[in-house]
């Protein structure tokens, strides 16, 4: 069975939300905040929520859409 890096990732992360300024560092470098900016601009990020002017992602949320865009 092929492990879940996603789930390890989430397991790791210190929090139950990313903020999209930590998205490059939970990510490991391979994803940008500016990247899921723009997605979600385009209506096609991981669901969010706000807090004043900052936007977080609730990592359960965040880890099903990188799987669901993972190429396997």
């Amino acid at each position: 069975m092929r492990k879940d890096i996603f789930q390890e990732m989430a397991n790791k992360w210190p929090s139950a939300v990313v903020a999209r300024t930590e998205m490059e560092k939970f990510s490991g470098g391979i994803m940008s905040g500016k990247y899921l900016a723009n997605l979600d601009s385009q209506g096609a990020g991981p669901e969010r929520i706000t807090c004043g002017r900052k936007v977080a992602y609730p990592i359960d949320s965040l880890v099903a859409w990188l799987r669901d865009r993972s190429v396997k």
